[in-house]
């Protein structure tokens, strides 16, 4: 079965759909993510935590999570996110350092 909504990894599209889910803090966030351009930082490093916590590498078409889109896959994982908001706010200054490091590991080379 094939959905339209199904990528390969977190479409950036997505993002805006997120912010109402969490707390101000988040919704600056998802918002700053939505606004930036296509090869901001800030939107990589989104893109890389939901990703990361949508487990989108282990997402393949005969999986639950495509069946139903990646639109609903994230919102479901915001939604269902056991811990402190805080917790998506360290996971996504995580994703923000680690983009930074390769960009600059990229620049070096």
């Amino acid at each position: 079965m094939f959905n339209e909504d199904t990528d390969l990894l977190f479409p950036p599209r997505v993002i805006a759909s997120l912010a109402p889910l969490r707390d101000a803090c988040w919704q600056r966030i998802v918002e700053g993510a939505s606004r930036a351009s296509e090869t901001s930082v800030e939107r990589l490093a989104f893109v890389l935590t939901m990703a990361r916590l949508c487990n989108c590498a282990n997402c393949n078409a005969d999986t639950y999570r495509a069946l139903h889109g990646c639109s609903q896959c994230a919102i479901q994982t915001i939604r269902r996110f056991r811990g402190a908001d805080q917790e998506l706010i360290d996971l996504y200054q995580t994703s923000l350092e680690d983009v930074e490091n390769y960009t600059e590991q990229r620049k070096l080379q």
